[in-house]
Parts: C-alpha cells; structure tokens; sequence
C-alpha cells in the first residue's frame, strides 16, 4: 500500500512523515524545504499488523494547479501514480487557507484521510474546530494530530490503511462550479464558518506580533541576527562546544586512539611505513576533522532551536528587503539557509524558485554561506590565531551576507537579468522549540560528518601522506620538499603570491579542499605532524610559522568564498541545467574568494602592522586587470540591455 502525505508549506506535513517513518529529513517553517518527493517504510509502532505500507512525502503545494517544480512534483505524482490513499495534512492554524487544496484533492476520486494538525495551537488559542460536522462537509474522515509530539498518529495511520484497503471511492462534496476557484473559497468560508468557533481577536495585537517589532526590525533585525549569531557561536566555540573538541583532539585523537593503534600495530609486527600511514596519516588526518564534531554538533543542535521556534522565517522575511535590490527576493535567502548545515541541499532547494533568472543567481551565491564542512576551519583557525574573540566565527555569516549582496550587484552588472518573482510568506507564529527535533536533527548532522570523514577525507589524506612521504621515483624522501606533494604544491603556490600565502602546503591544503573543505584541517594536520610535536589547534601554534593573524584570517576567507566541495558542484551543475553556467558560477566564486583573500591581506597588513604585505607589486597587477575585465564585461552588458530594453 502506497500512502501520499499532500498539504501546504509549512503544515507540518515534514515532520508528521518524520515521526511516522522515523526518518530525519529537514523541516523548516518556510515553503521549498521538500523539494522533491521522499519514500520511506511505515514504522512498526504504527502498522501492528504488518502490512507493507510505503509513505510518500510530496513537496508543499497550495494548488493541484502547478506555480512551481516542486508544486508540479506532487500534482504530477498524485495523478499519474495514483496513490491508495492520500493523508492531506491541514494546517490547524490556517484551516481556511489549507482546506482550499483539500477541496481539489478530493474531486480527484482517491480515498482521503484528513490530518488536523497543530491541534495544540487550536487549543493555546482558545479554539475549537467540530471535527464531525467537517468530516460530513468534506466527506472523509478528519482527525486531530499534534506531529511534533505524534499525538493522534496511530489513530491517523490506522484510518488510513482501513480506507485505503476498502479502495473505496472518494466522493467529492457538492458545490457547484468546481472549476471557479472563487465557488471553490466560498464553499470552503462556508464550512469554516460553520466547523469552526474562534476566541481569539485577529485584530488584537499579540505577543508574536510585539517581538517580530523588534526582531524583524528593518534597522536592529541585523545587528540582533548578529548578536544572536555571536551568542550562537560563543556557547559553541568558546562555550562547552569548543570545551569538548579540546577534549576530543588533545586526549582522544591526541594520545589515546594514537598510542592504543601503535602499540596494537607495533605488537603485530607492522611494517614501520605502514605504521606510520595508518597513524599518521589516516588516524591523524581524520582525527584532526573528528575532533571537532562536538563543536559542529553544539552548533547544529542551537540553530535547529533557532529554526524550530520559527526566527530564522524572521531572517529570511528581513533579508527581503536587501535582497530586492540585487534582484533577488526573500524567497532565495531559503537555499541560504538550508545551505547552514550543508551547501548540496541549499542548492537543490533553488529550484523551488520559479523565475529562472534568480534561480541561477541563488545557486551562485548560496555555497557562500558557511556550511557544516567549513566549521572545522572556522574553528582551527578562531582556535590557533584568535583564541577568545568568538566575534570571528558569527562576523564570517556577516560577512557572507555582505558579500552574497556585493556578488549580487556584480551579476546584476555582468550578466542581463530580468526582473524576478515577488516573496510572499506567512510568518509562523513563535513556538518553544522542539529539544527531541533539535537533538535528532544534531544526530543526523553529526551521522554525516562522521561517515564523510571517514570516506572522502580518510582517502584524501592517505593520499596526501602518501604524497608527501614518497617521491615521484615512489621512494621515501626525509625533506618534505622533495615529495610529491610538494612539487604539485609548487606548481600552483605562484597563484596564492598576491594573497600573501608562501609555501607549497597553502597550496596543497586549498587544492584537497575542493574535494571536500574538511580536508583542509586534515591535511594542514597530517603535513605538519611531521615537523611538530604540537597539537594542530593550540593557540600560537605550529601553524603560525605559515601564517600572521591577518593573513590566516584571509586564508579562511578564501577557502569560504572559493566555489565549494566537488558534491556541491554536482548539485549546482543538475540546478543549473547547463555547463555553460556552471562554468561561469565556479569562475565568478573562485574570483570573489581571490579577491577578498587578496584585499584582507593587503589592506590588513598595511593597517595593522604598518607596512606592505608579501605579493604587493603582483596584487597590483591582479587589481588593474580585474578592474579592466570588470569595465569591459558590464559595458557589453549595459549595451545589450539597451539593445533588448532591459531595465536595471
């Protein structure tokens, strides 16, 4: 048996499908975050009899009509598949606005089990709904659940299977002009009338409404997004998160899974090389990226809440306004957000964006927010060079967003863009947040880092200890000059001379980024495991022979702004839908990330130590050629959009 969960955005269809499969997928109080349709096995608290019953959950959608690809992915299914049942998951907050794609559901002839959900709202409000005088309305059985505590679940599911065994069919309500979305709403106003008794005045101003006053401002909403933010990542870096990844990379990976390998690997007579490879190499490069796992974990768990308790649909409507003037809209702050935890689904979630204009510029833009991968390198370098300031961490999302508006501008001047679509979004009203979700959503962040770990990093830094180990004639080599990696290093090491990075290891450690950014912190700790006794992350450490505070600082700029890891480019070239652009959004990343490392290092060495920085005469050169490239490419842009009659 088949079962399709339907509803609006933000119904709490995600979260329902969640707590009945026991899988993990990302919700969020914002349309687009199912961007496609997700299968899974019903759990068997929820199906005693054992029957094989498969749940679907299907993109939001307000219409069966489609406005957008993930609309046209659950009208597309629910026609052509036709499930044995669908769960059409009502928003207990919005019955009205929810019921209008109930009412089109049901013309289609599957049988239909209606989901009340927010039962708990209703209730908070002083509401009431007649569930049997809407289930006679609507012909179909209608039942109250409350998803984020599963309340009401088992009876929901239970309903379900019974109708969709009987294959009886649905018999849609009677009102006239079916195919008049005006007839359409005024059946729907009329049943609500008569089904529901509201207590609370709509006029009257709520809490909800005096916080979003202050928080949703359009002068503080930043700098508290920004104090919020520091306080995020004080508590994760400085607080008990960055306590933990102490812990973890100066005892566990730091002495004890370290010597319990040597001695196990010593008592069977391993082969000294190989040793060190495991030792070194894999356990000290994978190491290096784990032990900071309860950083990232502290981090997901507290944006989570943020998510949950519904202010980051507060940053998302703040960011509307900015983003209209780089021809975007709110609507594209959603990828950004989603691409927090990770850059791959940021950028599958811009096809929810209609125009495609703006969809391009989204995907281009969106690997700019930091994500998951990058935290590690946030932390090592907030560790070793500004140990105590937890402003660094939250100024990189500040400077994210500052650069996401700059790039914004630049490929409105580059490129010939049309106008966009408009951002519409209803605002959830403020909730205490799900601690259960919050922990699960940790888990399930921290189940990805460490499987990434231990694959694509594990390979890479085999690799990168094997290459600076062995020469190309693959014999052992004492100077780390003479290896492998070394003359690869070498080779690209010219290109970093403007941005004032010296040494074939910079180089190195940017190039195993682009596989994957974690690999960076690994490689950095399998490179110089070699040369130092020190512990990668201490502050003032071996790292500081490479590196001043300020261009340490520009190095973790770069390896942020650069295009992201070699997945996230996959998802970019699918999004996208032509190499031609995906070439141009690498090209486009890869020059804001020079740029900026280029300007840190320059103006900051001038500013702070009162001199020139290394690479001074070259990033002069670099500088006037950008400036002609630039004055060239938005001068043919400026002519062809006089020549079409394209407004800025």
């Amino acid at each position: 048996m088949k079962i399709a969960l339907a509803g609006n955005p933000n119904s709490g269809k995600t979260t329902l499908y969640n707590g009945i499969t026991g899988e993990m997928e990302q919700v969020g109080n914002w349309s687009g975050v199912t961007v496609s349709k997700k299968e899974a096995s019903l759990k068997k608290k929820y199906n005693p009899k054992g029957v094989e019953v498969t749940i679907v959950d299907l993109p939001g959608t307000y219409s069966i009509s489609p406005f957008t690809g993930e609309e046209a992915i659950t009208r597309d299914f629910i026609i052509s598949e036709a499930p044995d049942v669908i769960i059409n998951i009502v928003d207990g907050a919005n019955v009205s606005r929810s019921l209008f794609f109930t009412t089109q559901l049901l013309d289609l002839g599957i049988p239909v089990v209606i989901a009340l959900n927010k039962s708990d709202i209703i209730s908070k409000r002083g509401d009431t709904i007649d569930q049997n005088l809407l289930s006679r309305a609507l012909n179909c059985k209608v039942i109250a659940t409350t998803a984020t505590s599963e309340d009401g679940l088992l009876e929901l599911i239970s309903e379900a299977i019974k109708v969709g065994s009987e294959k009886m069919l649905q018999i849609s309500p009677n009102f006239v002009d079916k195919d008049s979305d005006v007839t359409r709403q005024k059946f729907v106003d009329d049943i609500i009338k008569k089904c529901q008794v509201k207590k609370r005045d709509a006029s009257k101003i709520t809490l909800s409404d005096k916080v979003d006053r202050i928080v949703a401002h359009k002068w503080l909403g930043i700098p508290i997004f920004f104090m919020i933010m520091w306080a995020v990542f004080s508590f994760s870096i400085e607080g008990l998160g960055g306590y933990l990844s102490g812990y973890f990379n100066d005892v566990v990976f730091g002495q004890i899974v370290p010597d319990a390998a040597n001695t196990l690997l010593q008592g069977m007579g391993v082969n000294s090389l190989l040793q060190a490879l495991i030792v070194d190499g894999a356990i000290g490069g994978v190491g290096a990226v784990i032990g900071f796992l309860p950083l990232v974990m502290v981090l997901f768990f507290c944006l989570s809440l943020l998510e949950d308790c519904g202010y980051m649909a507060r940053v998302a409507v703040l960011m509307d306004r900015f983003f209209k003037k780089i021809g975007l809209s709110g609507k594209s702050i959603i990828p950004m957000i989603v691409g927090s935890g990770c850059a791959i689904p940021g950028v599958m979630a811009t096809r929810t964006i209609e125009d495609v204009n703006e969809r391009r510029m989204t995907t281009i833009l969106t690997p700019f927010v930091p994500c998951g991968a990058k935290l590690p390198i946030i932390a090592l370098f907030v560790a070793v060079f500004f140990p105590g300031n937890a402003w660094v961490g939250p100024s990189m999302y500040l400077l994210a967003i500052t650069m996401i508006i700059i790039g914004g501008l630049l490929l409105k001047k580059i490129f010939v863009w049309e106008n966009t679509s408009q951002f519409i979004m209803e605002l959830p009203e403020y909730k205490f947040p799900s601690f259960k979700y919050a922990f699960l959503q940790m888990i399930d962040k921290a189940k990805a880092f460490i499987y990434k770990a231990g694959t694509i990093v594990l390979v890479c830094n085999t690799f990168v200890w094997f290459a600076q180990a062995y020469g190309w004639n693959l014999s052992p080599v004492e100077d780390q000059s003479l290896s492998i990696l070394a003359s690869i290093g070498s080779v690209i090491s010219p290109l970093f001379i403007p941005l004032g990075f010296i040494g074939w290891q910079l180089a190195a450690a940017a190039i195993t980024g682009f596989i994957a950014k974690e690999n960076i912190v690994a490689t950095f700790a399998v490179l110089l495991a070699v040369t130092s006794e020190e512990a990668l992350h201490l502050p003032g450490g071996v790292l500081t022979q490479f590196f001043t505070p300020v261009t340490a600082l520009a190095y973790l700029v770069f390896n942020l702004f650069t295009p992201p890891c070699f997945a996230a480019i996959g998802a970019m070239n699918s999004e996208m839908g032509s190499k031609k652009w995906l070439f141009k959004a690498l090209a486009f990343q890869f020059g804001v990330g020079y740029t900026l490392a280029m300007l840190v290092t320059q103006i900051g060495t001038l500013v702070v130590y009162g001199k020139l920085a290394t690479g001074f005469v070259p990033a002069i050169g670099v500088v006037v050629i950008i400036a002609i490239y630039l004055f060239i490419t938005i001068k043919k842009a400026d002519s062809k959009r006089v020549e079409l009659g394209v407004e800025m």
